[in-house]
């Protein structure tokens, strides 16, 4: 009866997943639209888009903490509170300026939700095993409803107004709110000690001003705002990690990195995120800008991409079972390179390129999956369990930055090839785009075949740098494994304290 509640209280943790991803991913095609309705300009469409990750990447330290030591059921419930009536809020949002506090709110809100859940998964199910299958289940939901966001917006903005792409949260908000207090335990550590606000201001500072320079680098003409902004965030990272190496009980403890496996697969998340961010800004380019689909029928084509990562997180405990857990990783890892490979082959137009992009994009995701199950259980099982909402929010940082980093450095590596092949004359393929219907048809289209060549031999350096970044990381995770045979064995060590946190969760929980 208490495993069937386990996998019940999973249910209610996952479908939040699965629907605050899609909610995410829907407001990039419900954008132009509410622009259009609200009278945005462009800086306050960027902020529109931004100020929700902004304030998820800047607060999901914190909230991953402050779990540890208000307890995370009741982080989470107020999370979900507040997401619900937020999420109502930005759908009836009558102003620009509305839609960004919202937004921004809802970023303070969704950074309660990850490491909460994550954390819980960890007191709800004592066997390694299982725990290893329902994390997969938990990052499976976000990966879909990643994939599944820009479908449903397009159903959704064909027969509803915008603010429908936000209303979709609120259902899953709901269930939460009323079977949380039923199905999911309370934890939280006597050890956790007090709160620091100054911690929590430096950290809040670093990652806001770091994440803020590395977008803006891929937008702003002039880079010294963003370079002043990294540096910045740079000098008050320091002072932060200075702080928590100094503190008795730290916002973020830092020591944990001394562990090799741990360090590893945060490494590994990070980068991975940088190759599957920056190959995914160019292949979804590159379907509309070279072979001419329209946005909805890009984010059908690229839907790939999220399926294929979801389906290797669900296979991924399966691999677990007949090989160790870090030859799983390095193995997918591997795979993710040769999918990256796949996208070097890619032309212009032909019959070919089209199912060759495809299968390299599933290839590439496909691969990533046991880093995304196995590496999130590694992270989240090598810690005791007063300290997993910290891990879970070292983890969740790790794939907000790798995210950001893949959209600002994979996206000025193409962009250095695409003005090198052009010798100097477009910036980009929207710019000859927009410059050829201006010209005579014929050196329009001139100019358009060389702009999506030029394009084209971007991807295609994007595809090898991938390929390098994901074979790198294969070494890194099978070289920093444990060196002795019996280390593993520490893993079902912490499930035994995740089982005493589970029992004395779950069993002085009210039902």
């Amino acid at each position: 009866m208490r495993v069937n509640r386990a996998w019940l209280g999973l249910a209610v943790l996952a479908l939040p997943a699965l629907l605050v991803a899609i909610d995410a991913t829907a407001l990039l095609l419900a954008l132009p639209q509410l622009s259009a309705d609200l009278g945005a300009t462009n800086v306050e469409q960027l902020w529109i888009s931004d100020s929700y990750g902004f304030m998820v990447a800047g607060l999901v330290i914190t909230m991953g903490t402050l779990g540890d030591r208000i307890g995370r059921r009741r982080l989470l419930l107020i999370g979900g509170a507040a997401f619900l009536v937020l999420s109502v809020v930005a759908a009836f949002a009558v102003s620009p300026l509305m839609l960004i506090v919202a937004r921004a709110l809802l970023g303070v809100a969704g950074a309660t939700l990850a490491p909460s859940t994550l954390a819980l998964i960890t007191d709800m199910f004592r066997d390694g095993r299982q725990r290893g299958k329902a994390i997969a289940i938990w990052a499976t939901c976000q990966f879909t409803g990643g994939a599944l966001g820009p479908v449903l917006a397009g159903f959704l903005l064909q027969h509803f107004w915008w603010g429908s792409v936000f209303l979709v949260a609120v259902p899953a908000m709901a269930l939460l709110l009323l079977a949380g207090p039923v199905l999911l335990p309370e934890f939280r550590s006597d050890q956790a000690g007090r709160l620091d606000p100054a911690s929590v201001g430096l950290s809040l500072v670093a990652v806001l001003l770091m994440v803020y320079g590395i977008k803006q680098l891929t937008v702003e003409s002039v880079s010294a705002v963003p370079a002043v902004a990294l540096v910045a965030g740079a000098a008050v990272g320091f002072l932060f990690v200075r702080r928590q190496l100094r503190l008795e009980a730290p916002l973020l403890d830092l020591r944990l990195l001394r562990n090799r496996p741990f360090t590893a697969v945060l490494v590994a998340l990070v980068f991975a995120g940088v190759a599957m961010a920056g190959t995914g800004l160019m292949v979804t380019q590159y379907l509309q800008g070279v072979l001419g689909f329209s946005p909805v029928a890009s984010a059908l084509l690229f839907a790939p991409m999220g399926l294929g990562t979801a389906v290797g997180t669900m296979a991924a405990p399966a691999l677990a079972r007949r090989m160790e857990q870090t030859t799983a990783i390095a193995g997918g890892l591997a795979g993710s390179a040769v999918g990256s490979l796949l996208l070097v082959g890619v032309g212009v137009g032909g019959a070919g390129a089209l199912p060759l992009v495809m299968i390299g994009i599933a290839t590439l995701a496909l691969g990533t999956g046991p880093l995304f199950a196995l590496g999130t259980g590694l992270v989240i099982g090598s810690v005791p369990p007063e300290r997993a909402g910290s891990a879970a929010s070292m983890s969740e940082t790790g794939n907000y930055f790798g995210g950001s980093l893949g959209f600002a450095l994979l996206g000025a590596v193409a962009a250095v090839v695409y003005r090198g092949r052009m010798d100097g004359t477009s910036d980009s393929l929207a710019d000859a785009v927009a410059t050829g219907r201006h010209l005579p048809a014929g050196q329009a289209a001139q100019l358009l075949h060389a702009a999506r060549e030029a394009f084209t031999a971007g991807l295609h350096v994007t595809g090898v740098v991938a390929a390098v970044v994901f074979a790198g990381l294969a070494v890194l995770v099978l070289a920093m494994r444990p060196a002795a045979r019996t280390a593993p064995a520490a893993l079902p060590h912490h499930g035994a304290h995740n089982e005493a946190g589970y029992e004395a969760g779950y069993e002085a929980t009210p039902s």
